[in-house]
């Protein structure tokens, strides 16, 4: 898939902007290849001086505190994904005529004369438990895969490293995809558009722009979600190679060249002799933990990628079930008193928050934290039925409440105004209070975590000890 780009990085001046996961690794490799390398970091603390004083001691020029200046004679720019496209840095090397890339652009620049392809997955929610499931499905083909990307192993690593690999599953996030302009997959997925990270993009149609980047030069598919129109017209727009295909996941029957759900069995309608009449079973809906509607359609965007490159069926149910899902994500954590209890705290924005709601019935919700911009209207409206009880935390709980009181005024609500360490365990005695046999209490914000806690793994943490507590 494309050989190395041949480029003599010997006494090239390379800027690194930024240090942390993707800085670090980038520097090391471009000094490792010969290059000039100046790191430029906004921050000065304990880490970043302790990652410089690493670099520094290999020869490379490390500036802390001045992430703004572009260096004297740069000849590129490499960035970490989370650097806005406004800072005055990006702005001096545009007027200077010096390309920015991104540590993916890099990775993808320098893969050898027998690379792997790239299976790519990018969207709003589920980015993550999608590229595992299609890594599981890989291995169970028989194929030497890894998950890579934004799921936090680096593509730098996985393209320069000893290993060689048959296919990458790659997690991108809207950020990578910005800074990766020539990067071409395989196969791609946008799994679905939301706002989301607006404040980064400027705006839904640059966020959603950026996003749809994955599907340049796809070869063989891009995969979109039918019940999310955004995602097909990004398909439209793309400019792909010559006879790829538009392959569309459904939560219903599938037409021909998707892939669907009939009676419980997942079946594809894409990659088959005489789509018209012919499906394939792939798996059963019983074969998906957890068999939430989101989560059956991650699974099937898994599969559309699998099976576009190639990957049997028995394969695809075979690494369906060797599938274990990441913690926090609609996690069951015990039963109290017929009451079931489960930790989504990974739902960071309304949109997954709406796909968490959307898998129960009787509802004690726990919500509340940043809201990163986000309203919540649409939300409580499209959940209103099914919520017995509303506990809010966290510093934008106001907003919540607000709209619960626009559109589930019956619905009683518990407003706790504390932000200290046993916030989440008072959090679940109140919804214990809330709920009667039968219900479920769910954790699943809609809102990121670090008014209160480190990140959404530790508010999981904290729920998941405080529903131990109960039962004792």
């Amino acid at each position: 898939m494309g050989s190395r780009e041949v480029t003599d990085w010997q006494g090239k001046n390379v800027t690194v902007a930024g240090l942390g996961v993707s800085g670090l690794p980038a520097a090391k490799v471009l000094h490792g290849l010969g290059a000039k390398v100046t790191v430029v970091n906004d921050g000065d603390d304990a880490r970043a001086r302790e990652q410089a004083a690493e670099l520094e001691a290999l020869g490379v020029t490390v500036r802390l505190g001045d992430g703004a200046t572009l260096p004297e004679g740069a000849e590129l720019v490499v960035t970490a994904p989370g650097w806005k496209p406004d800072k005055p840095l990006f702005t001096a090397a545009r007027r200077a005529g010096v390309p920015v890339w991104g540590d993916v652009e890099l990775a993808w620049r320098l893969r050898g004369p027998d690379a792997a392809p790239w299976l790519c997955v990018t969207g709003t929610n589920g980015k993550t438990t999608t590229t595992r499931m299609l890594a599981s499905i890989l291995e169970a083909a028989g194929l030497r895969t890894a998950a890579v990307g934004n799921i936090g192993v680096s593509l730098l690593d996985a393209v320069l490293g000893d290993e060689r690999y048959d296919v990458l599953a790659v997690e991108l996030s809207s950020y990578q995809l910005h800074w990766a302009p020539s990067l071409r997959a395989h196969s791609a997925a946008v799994l679905n558009l939301a706002p989301d990270h607006l404040d980064w993009h400027g705006s839904m149609e640059a966020y959603a722009r950026d996003k749809g980047r994955v599907y340049e030069g796809n070869q063989v598919a891009c995969v979109y979600n039918v019940a999310d129109k955004a995602t097909e017209d990004l398909v439209r727009e793309a400019d792909v190679e010559e006879g790829c295909r538009a392959i569309g996941f459904t939560l219903g029957a599938p037409a021909p060249s998707q892939l669907g759900v009939v009676d419980g069995i997942l079946v594809d309608r894409a990659f088959v002799e005489d789509r018209q009449k012919n499906a394939q079973e792939l798996a059963e809906v019983s074969d998906v933990d957890p068999p939430a509607p989101h989560n059956i359609a991650n699974a099937l965007a898994a599969a559309a990628l699998a099976r576009a490159f190639g990957v049997p069926p028995k394969a695809v149910r075979d690494g369906l079930r060797a599938f274990t899902p990441d913690a926090h994500r609609i996690a069951h954590v015990a039963d109290v008193d017929g009451v079931a209890y489960v930790d989504d705290s990974k739902a960071t924005n309304t949109h997954a928050a709406q796909a968490s709601l959307a898998a129960y019935e009787k509802i004690v919700w726990i919500a509340g934290g940043l809201a990163k911009g986000a309203t919540f209207d649409e939300l409580v409206a499209g959940s209103a039925e099914r919520l017995r009880g509303v506990v809010l935390i966290g510093a934008d709980r106001a907003l919540i409440r607000e709209a619960l009181a626009r559109h589930a005024p019956e619905v009683p609500v518990v407003d706790l105004g504390r932000t200290d360490t046993g916030a989440m365990s008072a959090a679940v005695q109140e919804a214990r209070r809330l709920a009667a046999e039968g219900d479920t209490v769910l954790l699943a914000p809609a809102c990121a975590s670090m008014d209160m806690f480190v990140n959404y793994n530790q508010r999981g943490d904290a729920f998941a000890q405080a529903v131990r507590e109960l039962g004792t």
